[in-house]
């Protein structure tokens, strides 16, 4: 069946500029979606430190091109000088009807509309001020030049199918994400 797409389940990618609360909105709509057995959370594979917003797995950048050579991922990339994997296992939980949900960059986008029946973008984004405050105030290392990924905030909303200008409170854009995501669940 080589050329058919994954499906019928659903793949959000949830895309964003780095500050603007991808990980806390993901998380929380995780706990209000804590029941819905069809939506899945899996963890991402990074070759950077963890950090407490994000539900990653860590892997040495040796371990991750291994990985890579492996085909190991259902979808992998490089951003900010990082590697990042999706693990092959969603492929199956897609073909078995789940919604997967997954914070990942905006350059997969094509590639996962190739592959997948319904892949769904969720951008998470907020005015040039706030995320250059949440930026230096994670102060993490990986980051690197918060001027360089502050000039590329700017995000084009046409490919997403939801845009949450994540300004107000955590519960509210929660919510606004826990609804788009359990609306795609297929029975």
């Amino acid at each position: 069946m080589a050329g058919q797409k994954i499906g019928p389940g659903a793949l959000v990618l949830v895309v964003g500029p780095s500050g603007a609360g991808k990980d806390t909105l993901i998380l929380a709509a995780q706990q209000l979606l804590a029941t819905n057995s069809v939506v899945m959370f899996p963890r991402r594979t990074v070759t950077r430190q963890a950090s407490a917003f994000e539900n990653n797995e860590v892997i040495t950048p040796v371990d991750f091109d291994r990985a890579v050579e492996k085909g190991a991922y259902a979808l992998w990339w490089r951003a900010h000088d990082q590697g990042y994997g999706i693990s092959r296992a969603v492929d199956d939980e897609i073909r078995l009807g789940r919604t997967i949900v997954i914070n990942v960059s905006r350059t997969i986008i094509a590639e996962a509309r190739r592959k997948y029946q319904r892949a769904c973008v969720v951008l998470i984004t907020a005015p040039a001020e706030v995320l250059a405050e949440r930026l230096a105030a994670r102060k993490r290392d990986s980051d690197g030049d918060l001027g360089k990924r502050l000039q590329r905030a700017a995000l084009d909303t046409d490919d997403a199918d939801l845009v949450i200008s994540n300004v107000g409170t955590i519960e509210e854009n929660a919510r606004k994400l826990a609804q788009f995501i359990g609306a795609l669940g297929v029975s």
